[in-house]
């Protein structure tokens, strides 16, 4: 094979006009209603050229004004013969990312035309939005991990990975966020396999895309059928009154053997999205039981 109240204190004259102000039947308003925690969501789609060439990259670029929270991708015309290799946003320790790239390598060569399509998850500015990496060890064991960590108070959005050195030859295996339906997450972690044995010295990167706190943020997850069919599908949802702004996937019993090739928010450039796809393929034929969790990571819509 070739992813206080201030409080606030009244004197007793101030006191007193209240009092005569609700006496007398003045109106109150009502609270305003809470601000939702990423407005301007959308999600953005760019495709790159269909044909068969070995290598297909596609740049998702949040619209001006915008930036991103989170990532995705799909590949097409392929069902198990094509690896997502770099799912890597834009930005710094220091720079909000605005855009992600998707590069894709044929797992073997394969003569049908076919494309791969990033997803860009986008919002309105979110103070303190930042994207930090950490990177796995470079050699050429057949496993590599690494967890990047949002700087402390700060909580992970969006996620994202590369892998350095090898080129259609190893494939991303957990790519999961933390957290849970009562905990923000704050980081995430990759791991990938060798596909085939190869020599290379190769690496894996971890990307977080982190802010500050968001009201309502947790992570949920759903796990499809284990059993040993070549395909299967799951989608994670968010809570109700609650928005995607990123998410992740993990494969389960597969060392190697299983290729993601949708991992697919929904939503549009005009919609929010609140769902994750999460498609995988066996990259050849494996005889056990496997089964593939989609994350979604959650914020007050």
């Amino acid at each position: 094979m070739r992813t206080t109240k201030q409080a606030r204190r009244f004197g007793a004259r101030a006191s007193v006009l209240v009092l005569g102000l609700v006496a007398a039947g003045a109106v109150i308003a009502p609270a305003s209603p809470a601000s939702a925690a990423v407005p301007g969501l959308v999600r953005i789609a760019a495709v790159s050229v269909s044909n068969s060439a070995d290598f297909h990259s596609a740049t998702a670029t949040c619209p001006a004004g915008k930036v991103l929270t989170g990532t995705g991708y799909e590949l097409n015309g392929v069902t198990g013969e094509g690896i997502v290799d770099d799912l890597r946003p834009n930005g710094g320790p220091a720079a909000p990312p605005t855009a992600v790239t998707v590069g894709a390598y044929e797992t073997e060569a394969f003569a049908g035309n076919w494309s791969v399509t990033a997803y860009a998850i986008c919002a309105n500015p979110l103070p303190g939005l930042v994207r930090v990496s950490a990177v796995s060890v470079s050699d050429s064991a057949d496993f590599h991990s690494a967890t990047a960590t949002c700087p402390v108070g700060k909580v992970l959005t969006g996620t994202g990975y590369e892998l350095n050195g090898v080129t259609g030859e190893g494939v991303v295996d957990d790519f999961r966020p933390n957290g849970g339906v009562a905990a923000a997450p704050t980081a995430v972690t990759v791991g990938a396999y060798e596909s085939d044995a190869t020599a290379l010295s190769w690496s894996a990167t971890a990307y977080a895309i982190c802010a500050n706190p968001l009201p309502g943020l947790v992570r949920a997850s759903t796990t499809g059928a284990s059993n040993s069919l070549d395909f299967r599908s799951v989608v994670a949802g968010c809570p109700a009154g609650k928005v995607l702004t990123g998410a992740g996937y993990e494969l389960n019993g597969v060392t190697g053997e299983g290729i993601v090739d949708d991992f697919r928010p929904n939503g549009g450039p005009a919609t929010a999205p609140t769902t994750v796809d999460t498609g995988a393929y066996e990259e050849d034929a494996f005889a056990g039981n496997w089964s593939d969790t989609a994350y979604a990571i959650c914020a007050t819509a």
